[in-house]
């Protein structure tokens, strides 16, 4: 993540940007996995930091992301956007396709993944107090328990249809290919003589997401 502040000159990112520490519980409790859980602990983290320090609004990029050259070459029109658009989410990253000529669009779909994504402060206070009851509820709640982050943003937003949620209309960044900390290993994560050759394919598609995203 260093290395992608220092060559990602927009929005002021390396001079405003502050790094938050992961955290790291000791158990999974009713999470899916102990990834699961720290990462879900760590956005949550950052959401009352940011409102402590009275932040109009926070953007947040998890430890895995990359940006694309489209970021670069389109944000004379993404800050335009952002500016002039009311907005309560916006995410950058993500597995949703769109058809439109405008860079950011609203979405009301569940979006999975939530590492590269953009907070209004206007719903700090509604956002913490959710993510905590979610904590307090055991797994598999009818209104929502512990679970994966962005599903946990997906069931805020579609308990609170006012939400205004922005995507951009192609991937401005994406998660790096490697083992996933927080998904249960695969095979190959677990057999030595296939990591050489998954580490080789995975920093090949980060290479090419680059480029051609």
């Amino acid at each position: 993540m260093i290395q992608e502040f220092q060559r990602f000159k927009i929005l002021g990112l390396p001079k405003n940007a502050a790094f938050f520490t992961a955290v790291k519980p000791s158990d999974q409790g009713n999470f899916p996995s102990l990834g699961a859980r720290g990462c879900f602990l760590s956005h949550l983290g950052v959401l009352k930091v940011a409102k402590a320090q009275n932040l109009e609004q926070v953007l947040l990029l998890e430890d895995d992301a990359t940006f694309t050259k489209d970021l670069v070459q389109n944000q004379t029109q993404l800050l335009q956007e952002l500016q002039t658009t009311s907005w309560d989410f916006v995410y950058f990253g993500h597995n949703v396709s769109a058809n439109t000529n405008s860079l950011l669009h609203l979405y009301d779909e569940p979006i999975i993944q939530a590492h590269f994504l953009a907070i209004h402060s206007r719903i700090f206070d509604q956002l913490i107090d959710f993510l905590e009851t979610l904590l307090e509820r055991p797994g598999g709640h009818p209104d929502g328990g512990p679970m994966h982050v962005d599903g946990a943003y997906s069931t805020f937003r579609q308990q609170n249809p006012q939400i205004k949620t922005l995507v951009a209309s192609i991937p401005l960044g994406f998660q790096r290919a490697s083992c996933s900390s927080i998904a249960p290993r695969q095979w190959f994560d677990r057999w030595p003589a296939a990591t050489n050759i998954v580490n080789l394919a995975r920093k090949a598609k980060n290479i090419y997401q680059k480029v051609a995203v």
